[in-house]
């Protein structure tokens, strides 16, 4: 595996270090938080991206335009927002996977729930394309066609998505669980196999998303979301959110939930019960003052709520 020759993928002011097992480690950090990303060369034209990042804007993440390569990423957990120079956004969640060129410039990356796990894989066409062709020579046809496959799944402009499916999952949840030990082996034959599954997808097998949202419909959501959370007590409506931020009730909705991949009435029922386990380990509040200033008028009303989220009793989680 080699390590000093390979393509330089993010600016020179990111600060990178070379590891054990052939790796190179990537350092980001900003004033939203940190993140690190673990470098492999598996194959001549082929890397591997192990991402960890607990920040909430990656604007130093974005990878550098690499000409004839592609891009494929898979969310373990979190949420991932990209914003492209156009002004389109894309989210992926967990499960998912999502494949784009990477000449198609990237002006932001986020993560909405200020984590995000998982991997990318790098492929240049022509590399790639020889060196898959070097393999076949030894172990037989693979029938594998990368430049079919990108073409067929996203043009020049557009940005695939695949809603998690047990055969994505099976392949990733073993290229997180291989050892650095053993990873440039083994997460070569992975790659293989992720490539013959999307070579052999047909329309029947997946439904294409390419369900983009507009910058200002995306920094009204954003707004919206800081809005509610300063307001946690105030349990509103759909339509009072609709007419505050003067946007249209359907597309709230739809727009909502594509950003943080629920629900606007289950984003803020998690939020509150998760700021109410704060508030009971880290204030001297009791169950009903803590459950008022979540917006709770009935206080059995927030124990339920309570209990579905954590398993167990306001009283008995603050005793813990």
């Amino acid at each position: 595996m080699k390590n000093n020759t390979i393509t330089n993928f993010f600016d020179s002011e990111i600060q990178r270090t070379a590891g054990e097992n052939g790796c190179n480690i990537y350092n980001f950090k900003n004033s939203t938080g940190i993140g690190v990303i673990t470098q492999y060369e598996l194959m001549p034209g082929i890397n591997i991206f192990y991402n960890d990042f607990h920040m909430k804007d990656g604007k130093n993440e974005n990878k550098l335009p690499q000409k004839d390569t592609i891009e494929i990423n898979h969310c373990r957990e979190g949420r991932f927002e990209c914003e492209f120079e156009n002004g389109d956004y894309q989210y992926i969640g967990a499960g998912d996977l999502s494949i784009h060129r990477l000449t198609r410039c990237t002006k932001r990356t986020a993560f909405p729930f200020v984590h995000f796990h998982g991997i990318s894989i790098t492929i240049n066409i022509p590399e790639a394309t020889k060196t898959i062709s070097e393999l076949e020579s030894i172990i037989g046809k693979l029938d594998i066609n990368i430049e079919s496959i990108i073409n067929r799944l996203c043009d020049d402009n557009s940005f695939f998505v695949l809603r998690g499916s047990k055969e994505i999952e099976h392949i990733f949840s073993e290229l997180y669980s291989t050892s650095p030990e053993t990873i440039s082996h083994y997460a070569k034959i992975k790659i293989l196999e992720l490539l013959m599954y999307l070579n052999d997808m047909t329309p029947e097998d997946y439904v294409v998303q390419k369900r983009y949202f507009q910058s200002s419909q995306v920094k009204t959501i954003h707004e919206m979301q800081k809005f509610m959370i300063k307001n946690i007590g105030h349990h509103y409506t759909l339509r009072e959110l609709s007419e505050i931020f003067d946007i249209p009730l359907t597309s709230m909705k739809s727009c909502f939930k594509g950003v943080y991949g629920t629900s606007i009435y289950s984003y803020m029922k998690a939020y509150r019960m998760q700021s109410a386990a704060l508030m009971l380990k880290l204030t001297g509040d009791n169950v009903t003052e803590v459950a008022a200033k979540m917006g709770y008028d009935n206080p059995s009303k927030f124990t339920e709520s309570f209990k579905k989220q954590f398993g167990c009793l306001p009283s008995e989680y603050k005793k813990r």
